[in-house]
């Protein structure tokens, strides 16, 4: 019995293109798309992209001032579950711009660097308290979880939504040993 190229060379890219357009087609219509929609029509959220790998989910969002940052990033995670299984959450929150929130985040980032370093989480808290108290118009909240600190500064119609894993990470570069 003598096999013929053509023919099974189709049959295999057929079968192929089949495979991977449905697996595709799945990811998209079944997955990212409905979980695309649920998190727009999030109170807060102005706009989202997503991006789904078998390990993570990555969640750019645009959110509208005085969003309630850590609500909003519980209920992502609740309503989420189900489609989203075991995959890591990752969100990245698109930066308004504002010198005025950059330069007062500069201020607040040491005591909370050290709060966070020393575990004193209610530290942040005073020092948020001190930066309104010293900045006219600024606004500061701080919600924590058992996984991150968020922290909102608001001026106007301007925030700044920063994420602060409670988990020591080492930041910048150390020499080896």
């Amino acid at each position: 019995m003598k096999l013929r190229v053509v023919p099974v060379v189709a049959s295999v890219v057929v079968s192929a293109v089949l495979l991977f357009g449905g697996w595709f087609a799945y990811q998209q219509w079944a997955v990212e798309n409905p979980f695309q929609h649920k998190v727009s029509q999030m109170e807060g959220v102005k706009g989202v992209q997503t991006s789904i790998t078998p390990n993570q989910v990555e969640l750019n969002l645009d959110l509208a001032p005085n969003t309630d940052f850590a609500g909003l990033v519980r209920q992502i995670e609740a309503d989420g579950k189900k489609l989203l299984g075991s995959r890591e959450l990752k969100l990245t929150i698109k930066d308004q711009k504002s010198e005025r929130l950059e330069q007062v985040w500069q201020e607040a980032l040491f005591p909370i660097a050290q709060a966070m370093e020393n575990k004193q989480y209610t530290e942040i808290t005073a020092a948020l308290e001190q930066l309104e108290s010293t900045e006219s118009g600024i606004s500061a909240k701080a919600d924590m979880d058992e996984k991150n600190v968020y922290i909102t500064l608001t001026d106007g119609q301007v925030s700044k939504f920063i994420i602060l894993p409670r988990a020591a990470q080492a930041i910048g570069v150390w020499p080896n040993a």
